[in-house]
C-alpha cells in the first residue's frame, strides 16, 4: 500500500485517517480515477477506507495535494473540526 501513515498528534501535525483535506475541498486539476478533478464535499477517488491517501509519495499525486500541508488553526483539534473548517474555507473562496 502507498499510503502516507502519519504518526504525529494533532498537536504536531497530520492525523492519521482524517481524510478531511481530500474530501472537503474542491480540486480541479486531474486526479488519476477523476480526470475532471473533484467537487468539494466529495470523497477523493484515491482516499481509502481507511482515509489515507493511495497516492502519498507518488508523482501521479496533484500538484495541489503535495502542496497542501497540515495546519493546527485550519485543522483543529480533530478531524471533524479539520472537515468544518476546510469547508468554511472552501465555501468562502467560490
Amino acid at each position: 500500500m502507498n499510503a502516507r501513515i502519519p504518526t504525529a498528534s494533532s498537536d504536531q501535525g497530520c492525523r492519521p485517517g482524517c481524510g478531511a483535506c481530500c474530501i472537503a475541498p474542491s480540486i480541479t486539476s486531474p486526479i488519476p480515477g477523476m480526470p475532471e478533478g473533484k467537487p468539494a464535499g466529495v470523497r477523493c477517488a484515491q482516499l481509502d477506507d481507511r482515509n489515507l491517501c493511495r497516492l502519498f509519495g507518488l508523482p501521479e499525486r496533484p500538484t495541489v495535494c503535495r502542496a497542501f500541508d497540515y495546519d493546527l488553526s485550519l485543522c483543529g483539534t480533530d478531524n471533524g473540526a479539520a472537515l468544518d473548517n476546510i469547508t468554511l474555507l472552501e465555501t468562502a473562496t467560490q
